[in-house]
Parts: structure tokens; sequence; C-alpha cells
């Protein structure tokens, strides 16, 4: 395919061109047990063995400071009829509001860990801090996954069935979307 005519980024602004990003629900909880969620797009798995998920969280943010106290997050996986939520979560502080009374969402208890999971979430992924370093002006959370589990019937065998499970992507700014139920198998 031939090279179009092409418009310039700013370097500032490179990662809104690797979106859609798949956006998470991460629960956490501090030294003083009040549950936080926060609105991710940046969190991606980074190891097999062991299972590593890595979150990218500014230290500005509550959450950031509730994960270095207790060592420990939930990535919850939301659907798109929680996008209201979902936005709501990422744009509302912690330290001043109760997000899961003020979206409706409902903290349960973990099976591993201290933070609770987002009943109204199809999957989550119970993490223990496995390590943490700054990346220029974020820091990069690295958690082991101790305990993952899914809805039944969320999964079409190991992979979602995106024709019921409708995840949700960040598209940039205010806007949100997810995936058609049509599945591509390329042949080579």
């Amino acid at each position: 395919m031939p090279i179009k005519e092409t418009v310039s980024v700013a370097p500032s602004s490179a990662y809104r061109l690797m979106h859609p990003m798949r956006t998470v629900l991460v629960s956490c909880v501090g030294a003083d047990n009040k549950p936080n969620i926060i609105t991710l797009a940046w969190a991606m798995p980074v190891s097999m063995n062991p299972p590593l998920v890595a979150l990218s969280i500014a230290p500005s943010r509550y959450s950031h400071k509730l994960i270095e106290e207790t060592k420990e997050f939930v990535v919850n996986i939301p659907t798109i009829d929680m996008v209201n939520a979902v936005f709501f979560c990422g744009s509302t502080s912690g330290k001043i509001r109760d997000k899961f009374k003020d979206v409706g969402l409902t903290p349960m208890p973990a099976r591993k860990v201290k933070a609770p999971i987002i009943g109204e979430c199809v999957a989550h992924l119970e993490c223990r801090l496995y390590s943490q370093f700054p990346v220029g002006d974020h820091t990069l959370f690295v958690g082991e996954v101790l305990e993952a589990y899914a809805n039944r019937g969320a999964l079409a065998g190991d992979v979602y069935d995106i024709g019921k499970t409708k995840l949700v992507f960040h598209v940039g700014g205010d806007s949100f979307a997810t995936l058609e139920s049509k599945i591509l198998r390329p042949k080579i």
C-alpha cells in the first residue's frame, strides 16, 4: 500500500495514535480500608510466567497512593453498559468521593487480596505489587496476578465472547467504543 499524505502529531500526543485501548476499572484500598476505583486505558499484560500486568498511573492520582500503601489492586473488566460509571471513575477523585456509592457499583470481597472486586464487571485479576518504577510523568505498577476469573458465559473457550461481552475501549477524550461481534481469522 503506498504511503498517503500524512499529518503531524505532537510527540506529547503520540499515545493517542495507539488508541482505542481496552479500558479497565482498577479497584484498590488504602491503609484506612476505604476502597477506590480508577479508570485506566494504560493497562496491559507484560509476562505470562509469572503472570504480570502493568498499570501506568500518574503520582497525583489518589489510587497511586493507595496502591503504594497496600501493595495490591484488582483489575476489573467493565462492559459498555457501564460506560457512564467508567467515565465518572476516571474523572472524579476518590479522595473526596465514594465512587462505589456515587455510581452504584458493588464492592465485593476478593479471593486473595484486600482490595474489593467490582461486582458488575465481567472479569477480575487480583494482583499483588511485583515492582514499580517511575516512567516519565507516571509510575508503572507491575502486579503479579494471584487469582483471575470471569463470569460464566463471558468467555468462548479462552477468549471473550464479544457477541455477548461488549468490552469498553477508550477512543480518546470523553469518547468510548466497543468491538463489533465479527471475529476475523486470517488465512495464510
